[in-house]
């Protein structure tokens, strides 16, 4: 088994459109998962529990007599964190404490409520509240992602939403400890043993034993994805993810086994995660590609890695570093390393990326577990217009107006003034009844 990704050169005259091939990925489900969804949402909107009990006893082959025995009680997720072995306990709270930290730091920069007076007195500003509600959903199955619990409920703590809802598949039954040991560090609320669809069903609508929620963030597979979509309206939801991503931005100072790993980080996620590699030193392209070679048979996820690398993967030689950085910003990735010996001098250059990791010591998979900043970032380019996750993604913003008598008689007359221009009068009267002096009341005869 061997992993090759593909070699380009930005020289090739065909260099652009083969890049564009490479990173095409469509975020178009497949019908028949469509409307498997749409089926699923629509039964569990009408049926509530019953549809969930039969959802779950058909896709995670778990049978209970009602959705209640699916919770996981708060006594159940204290024992899972005191039962760990003492070094995995003592990681997941260093974790949890600098997520915290950090998420902390961003809303005293960003979520606090202000106000000011004009020079007559109308007082403006933005109100910033918690919502009141949000479901975290945690991906089960394949693999269990305490990461995931941490990163979704701690902002979502720290903006002080008051109650957290987690729902996490557990095909047959089988809960993960450190999972739940991760909710009950991140501050969760109520824990379902419930997935796929019907769990994002759950969340939206509501059910006798779920309770709806405001907002639905976390990932999923395509079902969890679709889903997601289409219930986006009536709560709002982060983001749709696409497969993993990362971008290597190296000029040759970082020992090439330490890039091949990091390439090899994401690649392991999924056959359609993306690793990609720009660089200006061909020698050392080479390096990266005999240590891929070499480590790959090594990796328990051998597999997925060689497929994501063969058919996503790609090592790309530029003219330079900043034609390096130009193309990186082209493509915005969800992860982006400068794995250069000055980090400092090229990151000025780069605009568009879901997080940005600066210098050879800066593994991505620091971000992912315990650096601080939040793990779940923008994919397929949606880094050019979206943020990671974040504590404002659990508030929302109301504006503030209080206009004085003294303001009302020079706005009045703007807003009339532009009410009447689009001809809506009823708006330019109101306006205008409360210029001053005030008119005295009529009496209807």
């Amino acid at each position: 088994m061997r992993a090759q990704p593909l070699l380009l050169s930005t020289n090739q005259p065909d260099f652009q459109a083969v890049l564009e091939a490479r990173l095409h990925w469509s975020q178009d489900t497949d019908s028949a998962i469509e409307q498997r969804v749409a089926d699923i949402l629509a039964d569990v909107r009408l049926r509530g529990d019953a549809a969930v009990l039969e959802y779950t006893r058909r896709f995670d082959a778990l049978s209970a007599a009602g959705v209640a025995e699916l919770e996981i009680p708060q006594a159940e997720l204290q024992a899972a964190l005191a039962d760990l072995p003492t070094a995995q306990r003592q990681a997941l709270q260093a974790a949890a404490a600098r997520v915290r930290k950090y998420h902390e730091a961003q809303k005293e920069a960003s979520g606090q409520s202000w106000s000011y007076r004009d020079e007559d007195g109308t007082l403006l500003g933005q109100k910033v509240t918690p919502l009141d509600r949000v479901g975290i959903y945690v991906p089960g199955g394949k693999a269990a992602y305490p990461s995931s619990v941490l990163m979704n409920a701690i902002p979502a703590q720290v903006a002080g939403v008051p109650e957290i809802i987690m729902v996490v598949p557990t095909p047959r039954g089988e809960k993960n400890p450190l999972v739940l040991a991760a909710a009950c560090v991140a501050g969760v609320s109520r824990a379902f043993t419930v997935g796929g669809a019907q769990a994002v069903a759950a969340l939206a609508f509501g059910t006798v034993t779920i309770p709806k929620v405001d907002k639905i963030t976390g990932p999923g597979n395509a079902y969890v994805a679709s889903a997601k979509k289409r219930v986006f309206g009536t709560v709002g939801i982060d983001m749709i993810a696409g497969p993993s991503e990362i971008l290597i931005l190296a000029d040759g100072s970082t020992p090439a086994d330490w890039v091949a790993m990091d390439l090899f980080s994401q690649a392991e996620h999924d056959e359609l995660a993306q690793s990609i590699l720009l660089c200006p030193d061909a020698a050392y392209i080479d390096a990266v590609q005999a240590a891929i070679d070499r480590l790959l048979p090594a990796m328990p996820r051998r597999e997925i890695i060689a497929k994501s690398l063969n058919d996503r993967g790609a090592l790309i030689l530029t003219r330079d570093m900043q034609e390096a950085c130009a193309i990186s910003n082209r493509i915005a990735p969800e992860h982006l390393e400068i794995s250069s010996d000055d980090p400092a001098r090229w990151e000025p250059l780069l605009k568009h990326a879901g997080a940005i990791f600066m210098g050879a010591y800066t593994s991505e998979s620091l971000g992912d577990y315990c650096a601080g900043p939040n793990h779940v970032l923008p994919t397929s380019g949606t880094a050019r217009f979206s943020s990671p996750l974040g504590v404002y993604d659990f508030q929302k913003r109301s504006s503030l107006i209080e206009v004085t008598q003294a303001g009302a008689q020079s706005l009045g007359r703007t807003a009339a003034e532009l009410a009447y221009g689009e001809g809506l009068q009823a708006h330019a009267r109101a306006a205008e009844l409360r210029l001053h002096p005030v008119p005295p009341m009529r009496t209807q005869t």
